[in-house]
């Protein structure tokens, strides 16, 4: 049972595959992790709900100087999505964005050649996605993974995570189609601190999970 904390993500993915166990052993439904840490949780739900792992690749702005907090975030298929009333809490110049976008974008073009090589992404069209990651802080990140989506025209987009801001699902509800976690804390201060074990995922931890995901037998067929 838990109490406070997840040992690690994937005992916090096993967590979140219980939440989610209506999805199980459909023939529509893909799961999509959010790299690095999402893939661990991720490969679990996948996993439990005998259902396809693919990754869709975003990445944070962070506020300069202040990295961890988000101002926005970049994801596959040229999607920006940018808080603004931070932006401008912060004062951040429009040359300061264009600089951490243009850095993230490197970035994401490097992880997607990384993890899926020359392989197209799993077709997401008439499907039930579910987005997965570590937690969501601000939900920005996440955003631009919604965004992302839905112009590739999946039927139903669900936001989940172990772990999540209320302020975070508040603004996610406002865009995907059902969201789900285990634990929505407050004061939440900070994804790291409800996990005992926060190590980094490593690009090769993402590699294997994905290539051991290819070599699971699913128990139904996908649609055709």
């Amino acid at each position: 049972m838990l109490t406070t904390r997840f040992r690690d993500r994937r005992e916090a993915g096993r967590h979140l595959a219980r939440a989610l166990l209506g999805y199980a052993s459909r023939p529509d439904v893909l799961v999509l992790g959010l790299p690095r840490g999402g893939v661990p949780v991720a490969s679990e739900v996948a996993s439990a709900l005998d259902a396809p792992l693919d990754v869709l690749v975003v990445r944070k702005l962070g506020v300069p100087g202040h990295d961890e907090l988000a101002m926005g975030a970049v994801a596959s298929g040229g999607i920006t999505v940018l808080n603004r009333d931070l932006i401008q809490h912060f004062g951040i110049s429009q040359a300061s964005i264009d600089r951490v976008t243009e850095l993230e974008l490197t970035e994401l073009a490097r992880r997607e050649q990384t993890y899926r090589g020359d392989a197209p992404p799993l077709d997401v069209k008439g499907r039930t996605v579910i987005l997965v990651d570590d937690g969501l802080a601000t939900g920005a990140t996440m955003s631009a993974a919604v965004a992302a989506l839905r112009p590739m025209r999946p039927v139903r987009i669900i936001v989940a995570a172990p772990v999540a801001s209320r302020d975070a699902m508040r603004l996610l509800r406002q865009t995907a189609d059902d969201c789900v976690s285990v634990l929505e804390p407050e004061p939440f201060h900070g994804v790291g601190l409800w996990y005992e074990d926060f190590a980094q995922t490593s690009d090769r931890e993402v590699q294997q999970l994905l290539a051991a995901s290819l070599q699971r037998p699913l128990a139904r067929a996908l649609p055709s």
